[in-house]
């Protein structure tokens, strides 16, 4: 008598034993199967995204309201017009680190893409970018950031971009290792 106990039929226990184990190795290679096959489409749709141009957004423009006529206020004079001006938009992202670039500086646009990429206005040398890694737009009258699915994120004052991110002037945009500052 062993640890099983006493056998009633030899030949019966050792093939359903047989079936039910043939039945679960059989489950498992599937398992092993499917795991393999998921591991390889997320390397190919990892090496899809970087080397994929970029998806630009483009914006959607509403209906202007029609204006309403007002009535006629006394001209202002020119030190108000001055005073009431909104502040000039920052014009250039310029590079603060690494020290080699340092003092390097990008004139903005309405959109502008910032990685590795030949196709980005902000060429980084950095093998810590993405082919693109992010870009910056104009929107609502302030620049805007956005990461653009990049591996090693964007960070904007040391804070990861995780959406579109209000810039200002002075504000650092990290990119990699490479530093950038808007001016």
């Amino acid at each position: 008598m062993g640890w099983r106990g006493a056998r009633v039929d030899g030949g019966a226990a050792d093939t359903l034993a047989s079936t039910v184990s043939e039945q679960l190795l059989t489950v498992l290679k599937f398992c092993l199967l499917a795991l393999v096959y998921l591991f390889l489409f997320r390397v190919l749709r990892a090496v899809w995204a970087e080397i994929s141009p970029p998806k630009v957004a483009v914006p959607v423009r509403a209906k202007a309201p029609k204006p309403v006529k007002a009535p006629r206020a006394a001209k202002p004079s020119k030190a108000d017009r001055v005073a009431s001006r909104p502040p000039a938009l920052p014009s250039q992202l310029i590079v603060v680190d690494p020290p080699e670039q340092r003092g390097r500086a990008y004139p903005l646009g309405p959109e502008i893409s910032v990685g590795r990429g030949s196709g980005c206005q902000v060429l980084v040398a950095d093998t810590y970018a993405s082919t693109v890694h992010a870009r910056v737009f104009l929107g609502d009258g302030h620049y805007v950031v956005e990461d653009l699915g990049s591996t090693n994120g964007t960070y904007l004052n040391k804070r990861k971009v995780d959406g579109p991110m209000t810039m200002n002037r002075g504000d650092r945009l990290q990119v990699g290792n490479t530093v950038l500052e808007l001016e």
